[in-house]
């Protein structure tokens, strides 16, 4: 009986009373300092720059979204929805970063094709992403990230729906300022 009462309350203990902090979600947490990146990526405004740095947008709002792949139609969608309220971002002191694994060339000709007006950086080996919880090898995942000026993670979207996405996080984004 001692024998079925343990086996009881180790099954509870297991897997009936698991708790949300065994669940396989890595990305960070609101709250948490955001990790930093160095990566390539082109910014058509900024055609001098060719690397970039958390601490390039330090003292500002920050738009991190991890997408699959330039071209597609959600990621088309997505990155579009952000290029038309860059200004209302912007008027935010906030600055859109877009990661992929995607080249720079392909960002290149992603950003003229499309008139994308923001960042856009190379993670082709999903070394940023893993450390946002974004990588599905060999694709970034869609998860996006506000960042405070004080590099905190102020709001996070897992596993996002690109249709009226921008809009979302616009309206985060009004909230806590």
């Amino acid at each position: 009986m001692h024998n079925l009462v343990a086996n009881l309350v180790i099954i509870y203990l297991i897997f009936i009373n698991s708790s949300p902090s065994l669940a396989f979600d890595f990305a960070p947490e609101i709250g948490d300092l955001a990790p930093n990146f160095q990566l390539e990526g082109i910014n058509k405004s900024i055609k001098s720059k060719k690397e970039w740095t958390l601490n390039d947008f330090k003292g500002k709002w920050i738009v991190l979204y991890f997408y699959p792949k330039d071209f597609t139609s959600g990621c088309t969608l997505e990155a579009k929805g952000f290029t038309e309220l860059k200004k209302n971002f912007s008027k935010l002191n906030a600055e859109i970063i877009g990661i992929s694994a995607d080249n720079q060339d392909s960002h290149k000709s992603f950003c003229s094709q499309k008139s994308i007006n923001y960042t856009l950086l190379s993670d082709p080996n999903g070394t940023i992403s893993k450390k946002y919880g974004s990588w599905i090898p060999p694709f970034s995942d869609r998860n996006t990230f506000l960042i405070s000026p004080e590099n905190k993670i102020s709001y996070r979207w897992i596993s996002v729906l690109p249709i009226n996405h921008a809009k979302e996080v616009l309206n985060v984004l009004r909230k806590k300022i």
